[in-house]
């Protein structure tokens, strides 16, 4: 099989997730084609250095451009912050890569679309990096609701909220700058809960929402103060394409929440329950079963479970955050080999791009909206 080669932008701390996938991959799963770290870029040429060597990649950059036109990378990786994502991913697929780009997809519905059918007319395989998605739970979540085994889905209940900016003292970034972050926490992390929502219920068609900014200003260097440009939470109640309902919230203040990543997902024979801070847990509830056997069964991940026994062989002995974002760079280089369709590729993440776009427009005018509309 002919090598893969490998070119990232960004160091950071999804830089060091995707640097250390695509370094493992190759181990966990041999029937892949062979990788190799080709180049890595970072905002000069003495960071690049350093961390391309710390990574184990053949050569470095200052000049991100330089890395999407090298004839020696076939993949561009992008962990950069949000504002950048349209402009490398367009210049990437232009020069012919296929592209890994870390969610949210863009800064907004313009860039999303840009980028979307910049990947339609490059014809090269894409990928966004929505990894909890690739949960061997997650997929087994899916493969039941596809059996049927629940019935016909009803609701949709999920959150994601963390308490990364809860803290009033903590300084002003370029995640409170609508320039550079675009949305706020329904962008960093709705997104997240968007994309169970639609791998397991369907595409959403139309919702009413509400965002708050709860810390409306935050320190800077050298003092005084900045206004925060983006909100900090926001929720919405939904209908899916199919008729289920939703309800749905995302905050960056929560209080106590470290990795609070849930849904419930109701159907009318049944249910399923997932917790990302378990992620190697699935809990589902069978209506059929026996009077007085009912409840909600607790699932452990194993090798059974596709992707799980790469990393071991034993059933509930669990796998973490960087193992799923490898699970993400397995399934890329497979869609690459085998010249299918990734998932979520560009055209889906635009999906999720719409629902957080039709959320932010639902609460600025305090009405229903349809996504997409």
């Amino acid at each position: 099989m002919r090598t893969i080669n490998i070119g990232l932008i960004g160091a950071g701390y999804i830089g060091h997730s995707m640097a250390l996938a695509y370094r493992a991959v190759g181990a966990l799963f041999p029937d892949l084609p062979p990788v190799r770290l080709a180049m890595l870029a970072d905002a000069n040429e003495a960071t690049a250095a350093k961390a391309a060597q710390r990574y184990g990649f053949a050569a470095s950059t200052g000049d991100w451009r330089r890395l999407v036109t090298d004839k020696g990378v076939d993949v561009v990786a992008i962990a950069t912050p949000n504002h950048l994502h349209c402009e490398m991913a367009v210049a990437a697929l232009e020069a012919g890569k296929h592209v890994h780009c870390e969610k949210p997809l863009a800064l907004d519905m313009d860039e999303a679309r840009k980028m979307a059918d910049a990947a339609r007319r490059a014809g090269t395989r894409t990928i966004v990096g929505y990894n909890y998605l690739h949960n061997p739970m997650i997929r087994l979540a899916r493969e039941i609701v596809a059996r049927g085994e629940i019935g016909r889905l009803v609701h949709f209940r999920g959150f994601h909220e963390e308490d990364y900016m809860s803290d009033p003292a903590l300084p002003f970034s370029w995640r409170c700058e609508r320039e550079f972050a675009g949305a706020g926490a329904l962008a960093d992390l709705g997104s997240h809960i968007v994309s169970f929502a639609d791998a397991l219920a369907g595409p959403i068609a139309e919702l009413s929402a509400d965002i708050a900014t709860v810390v409306p200003e935050r320190p800077v260097a050298g003092g005084g103060r900045r206004k925060v440009e983006n909100e900090d939470q926001g929720q919405f109640i939904a209908r899916f394409a199919s008729g289920a309902t939703g309800a749905i919230s995302a905050s960056r203040v929560a209080t106590g929440r470290k990795m609070g990543l849930a849904f419930e997902l109701v159907g009318t024979e049944g249910a399923i329950a997932f917790d990302q801070e378990r992620l190697n847990e699935l809990r589902v509830y069978r209506a059929k079963e026996a009077a007085g056997a009912r409840g909600f069964a607790t699932i452990l991940a194993g090798p059974e479970h596709p992707g799980y026994a790469a990393f071991c062989p034993a059933p509930g002995h669990q796998i973490g955050f960087t193992d799923l974002k490898t699970l993400e760079v397995a399934h890329f280089l497979s869609a690459i080999c085998n010249g299918r369709a990734a998932e979520p590729d560009f055209a889906t993440a635009l999906r999720y791009e719409a629902v957080i776009d039709a959320a932010l427009r639902s609460a600025e005018s305090r009405r229903w909206v349809r996504v997409g509309g």
